[in-house]
């Protein structure tokens, strides 16, 4: 009995060593296929290569030929005695001769750009250039005075204040109820680079030089008066800023590429432009966002549920807006100072002032709604849409430093539904007073 479990087993042993051998000679085998593979990409990527150094050489030639020829047409040489070929050959050989290359990689050279004169400022805030001694001295504009600040923004302003109520309200709603936020992130999709792609690439690279280079020697008066226009450039109104700085995108939008091309001039202000830029931008954002915040409105067909969504995305969007600037104000006043950029509408007086009284419509309208919501339904689920209400207006309360009188108004209509609900609720559960209780 033990002997035949010895052959079995043996048996067993023999098949799977035979397997193993089979599966070892496949691997070998796709190996050599692989190594074959890649000895085949390795001759095609040094064939590309050779392809790519012949064409720019061609091109080279054919840039120069037509320099010559240009030479040529400006200073004729004396007539040379003229030797009549037959067509036949010269067809033949213009055939065999002519490189077969895309008319795109030869670029033609375009004319002069012609600037457009920059816009004008709203206010006299250009400096100007005065003679001292002899020599020209540029000087800062005088500022204006500034303008004083707005009575809602002032130190015991009654227009925004403190609501204990609503603090009040709020701690004893979220004593039982802690919602904790669960956010999650994509995962990064992979990035698969393609051959092709690649190979394009290194095609178009050499047309993508030679148009840098036609644009460094012909557009050189061109950038230089963009430069002595950003030097120049000193405001005190920070839409005069965003006007000249779309003047002058489109003004480089001209250029093929406009980091490449401005590199080979040193004198060019790079700083003091992408400060330019970055406020410009900063402000616009900023006041679009303030813009759709004060023309929102609630609409009262759609689903409560979807409203009081909208109101909340668009009061996170305000508070990484605000947040974001605070953080970089700082650093980025300072540096727009220097530059003699306006800075002083990153303060709370300026349109981060006007963002957060913005916030305050949106309490007014989301406290509106869902005091309309508890009307309509006669309070159910009366926990939860109080405590939603209540957590906003105390969020943007915290973040406006305080409510006005309409959004006060608003909270105390809210807190009447909460006091109405929580009696009836009251009544509900008192126990009748002829029944007898259980001990």
């Amino acid at each position: 009995m033990i002997r035949e479990d010895d052959d079995s087993r043996f048996v067993f042993l023999k098949k799977e060593l035979e397997a193993s051998l089979e599966r070892n000679h496949l691997l070998e085998k796709e190996n050599e296929e692989l190594k074959h593979e890649v000895a085949r990409l390795k001759g095609q990527i040094s064939f590309f290569r050779a392809q790519n150094s012949e064409r720019k050489s061609m091109l080279w030639k054919k840039l120069q030929n037509s320099t010559d020829s240009n030479i040529a047409e400006a200073f004729p040489q004396k007539p040379t005695i003229q030797i009549k070929i037959p067509e036949e050959t010269l067809t033949v050989e213009n055939a065999c001769s002519r490189p077969d290359f895309p008319e795109s990689m030869v670029r033609k050279e375009r004319p002069a750009r012609v600037p457009k004169p920059p816009p004008r400022a709203t206010s006299a805030t250009r400096p100007s250039l005065q003679e001292v001694n002899g020599k020209k001295v540029l000087l800062a504009p005088t500022p204006p005075v500034p303008p004083p600040l707005p009575s809602k923004f002032l130190i015991g302003s009654k227009a925004v204040r403190r609501v204990p109520e609503l603090m009040e309200l709020y701690r004893l709603l979220t004593r039982k109820d802690a919602g904790v936020d669960n956010r999650t992130n994509l995962p990064g999709l992979p990035v698969a680079a393609n051959a092709q792609n690649m190979i394009g690439e290194i095609e178009n690279r050499s047309s993508h030089l030679s148009a840098i280079k036609s644009d460094v020697e012909t557009h050189g008066e061109f950038i230089r008066f963009l430069t002595k226009e950003v030097e120049n450039a000193a405001y005190t109104d920070i839409s005069d800023v965003e006007a000249f700085v779309k003047w002058l995108d489109e003004e480089l939008s001209y250029l093929v590429d406009e980091r490449a091309v401005l590199k080979h001039f040193p004198q060019w202000p790079e700083r003091k432009a992408d400060a330019m830029r970055e406020a410009a931008f900063s402000y616009r954002d900023l006041k679009n966002l303030d813009s759709e915040v004060s023309s929102f409105q609630d609409n009262p067909k759609q689903a409560a549920a979807q409203a009081l969504k909208r109101m909340q995305v668009l009061q996170d969007r305000l508070e990484r807006s605000v947040h974001n600037m605070e953080r970089m104000r700082e650093g980025a006043s300072k540096k727009y100072r220097d530059f003699q950029i306006p800075w002083k509408w990153m303060l709370d007086t300026g349109v981060i002032g006007q963002l957060k009284m913005g916030s305050l419509r949106l309490a007014k309208e989301y406290m509106k709604r869902i005091a309309n919501e508890l009307q309509t339904n006669k309070c159910p689920q009366e926990d939860d849409l109080m405590l939603q209400g209540v957590r906003f207006a105390y969020r943007v309360h915290q973040f406006a430093g305080g409510f006005d009188a309409e959004t006060m108004h608003a909270f105390e209509e809210l807190r009447k539904f909460s006091g109405d609900c929580h009696k009836q609720q009251q009544t509900v559960n008192k126990p009748h007073p002829y029944q007898k209780t259980n001990e």
